[in-house]
């Protein structure tokens, strides 16, 4: 290949930076193959292989695929390379290791493309004594998460959830878990409905779905379709999710409501679904006189996370899934087993699906039945739902060898929610980031960089917030009960919040006074002397008369 056939190929295969490829232009292999930790050859081999394997190419300057060439080989063939590098990088696997070497015909420019296998089970690779791993477009030592990650993944490939239970029979399944299987399983097939209808009986259908295994019960089906009092078929394991409500304003964090849900799991979670209080939430966009309506959480926002986690979830732990609701904030789910994609990022950045479950047999079935999206898409939809609401990004984290996903129900600052509404191409990377600034995580200097160009974010790096320019010029974005929680104001700040609510919406209850109102009262008000402050408001300005009460409910005086 000439060098812009080359640079061509290079782009076509190998178009992006992530954590399955990186592009060196290294021209001189002496202290570079082997030389400075972190900075050479072997040490972006261990960190490519202590994710999911990948591509290291050299000889390629980074982001304009101009071809630069390795000018001293130091010794070094493409052949001998291979086999230093099982020396140098501890760990590594000979099978998938493979290097490429191409010259270009007309500039004589050397490239090498270094395939890298994914590190073995439990056995994490280490160049200068060190574990590395990808965050982003950095090396850095690897992370106890990553590092518990690898110390725990499975030795063998045997599928617990496709165990069969030599004495269990269909009568240790609950028929109207059956039914609602069959509905579903419809839903996913609509071309199979007249089968299951009026030609497949029960145990064939229940093959057809994978969820039994020639007439055998598995543990799927127990855990999908089985009767409580067949829980024991899964003993010494655990198949139970604990739901506890909660209110985020209570400092000891006490449960108000608490439940465990059992199998049959297909029709735990639309029980789990209808505990949760999924309220309404009010908006006006552009300065609509009409306000949009909507439920905090949607049914895939809803139902999506627990399910993986019944999918995921360690069952050998002997654990419960936990479901923890915080009263009009947000969601908790948390399962117990180390997430089986390298990261969050990979998976929703880099478009990359996840493509092995924990429980295979299980999470197919489920599938079968309408309950999860083993084609991958699920994390990346969350986000996408939480964006359409102008809600913050899902939360993930992945520490102590559990899951858990935080999902906000509201606003937190009212200026992200704008940038949003006013800024729909933004791409969801752009959106994580300015995520990050309203959850005031921590940012690369390039992410940094890039926001001030864009002009998202104003402040210093200790103290970045969103860019109050952007807000300025934006439409309109009211909000029903959700805004920062920064200072107070006074009394007629909150008459004509209380007005303007009224205005919009066309009438309000005194509890959406109280949501629309109390947290933007002083802090150091107690919950009685802010009840006052409203009721003392209220009075105001019906002796102002300009509100009055009907029916329960607060009115405009015409």
């Amino acid at each position: 290949m000439t060098e812009q056939e080359l640079s061509q190929y290079i782009h076509e295969r190998y178009p992006l930076e992530n954590a399955r490829c990186e592009w060196k232009d290294y021209s001189n292999l002496k202290n570079t193959f082997k030389g400075e930790a972190r900075k050479d050859i072997v040490s972006y081999v261990s960190a490519i292989a202590n994710m999911n394997g990948g591509e290291l190419i050299i000889g390629i300057e980074d982001k304009t695929f101009k071809i630069t060439g390795i000018e001293n080989l130091s010794g070094y063939t493409y052949q001998s390379a291979t086999l230093k590098l099982t020396e140098f990088c501890a760990n590594l696997s000979s099978e998938g290791l493979l290097i490429e070497e191409y010259i270009t015909s007309d500039t004589q420019k050397r490239v090498w493309i270094i395939h890298i296998p994914k590190h073995l089970p439990r056995r994490p690779v280490y160049a200068h004594s060190t574990a590395w791993q990808r965050i982003e477009d950095s090396i850095v030592k690897m992370t106890k998460e990553r590092e518990e990650a690898i110390l725990n993944e499975p030795l063998t490939s045997e599928d617990w959830s496709a165990a069969i239970i030599e004495d269990a029979t269909i009568d240790d399944l609950e028929p109207s878990a059956i039914a609602k299987a069959k509905e579903k399983y419809k839903e996913v097939y609509p071309s199979k409905t007249k089968e299951v209808d009026e030609i497949w009986d029960t145990p064939t259908f229940l093959n057809k779905a994978k969820i039994t295994i020639k007439g055998k019960i598995t543990n799927t089906a127990i855990i999908l379709l089985g009767k409580p009092e067949s829980e024991h078929y899964l003993s010494p394991n655990v198949c139970k999710i604990r739901w506890s409500q909660r209110k985020d304003s209570d400092p000891n964090n006490q449960n108000i409501n608490f439940r465990i849900f059992t199998i049959p799991m297909i029709l735990a979670i639309e029980e789990l679904g209808q505990s949760i209080q999924n309220t309404s939430y009010t908006y006006t966009i552009g300065g609509s006189m009409f306000p949009e309506t909507m439920m905090r959480y949607d049914v895939f926002t809803l139902r999506e996370p627990i399910n993986n986690a019944i999918a995921h979830q360690d069952y050998s732990k002997k654990a419960h899934i936990e479901v923890v609701e915080y009263i009009y904030e947000k969601l908790i789910i948390r399962n117990h087993g180390q997430f089986i994609p390298q990261s969050v990022e990979e998976v929703l950045m880099n478009d990359c699906p996840e493509s092995e479950y924990r429980n295979p047999f299980l999470a197919e079935a489920m599938r079968n039945v309408k309950m999860i999206e083993t084609e991958g898409g699920g994390i990346k939809k969350l986000f996408e739902q939480q964006r359409k609401r102008f809600f913050p990004m899902p939360e993930y984290d992945l520490s102590g060898g559990k899951v858990k996903v935080e999902i906000q129900g509201n606003v937190l600052d009212e200026n992200f929610a704008k940038i949003l509404v006013n800024n729909p191409n933004l791409t969801l990377q752009d959106i994580v980031l300015l995520d990050k600034v309203q959850k005031h995580k921590n940012l690369t200097e390039e992410q940094i960089a890039y926001l001030r160009k864009n002009k998202y974010i104003e402040g210093r790096k200790n103290n970045l917030y969103l860019s109050a320019s952007v807000v300025k010029t934006s439409k309109h974005i009211g909000l029903q009960s959700d805004y920062i929680k920064n200072k107070s104001f006074n009394d007629k700040y909150y008459k004509d919040l209380i007005l303007d609510y009224i205005k919009n919406f066309g009438k309000a209850t005194r509890q959406e006074i109280e949501q629309l109102v109390k947290d933007k009262l002083s802090q150091t008000l107690s919950e009685q002397q802010k009840t006052d402050k409203i009721t003392n408001l209220l009075a105001a300005l019906r002796k102002e008369k300009k509100i009055k009460n009907l029916h329960r409910a607060w009115f405009l005086v015409k």
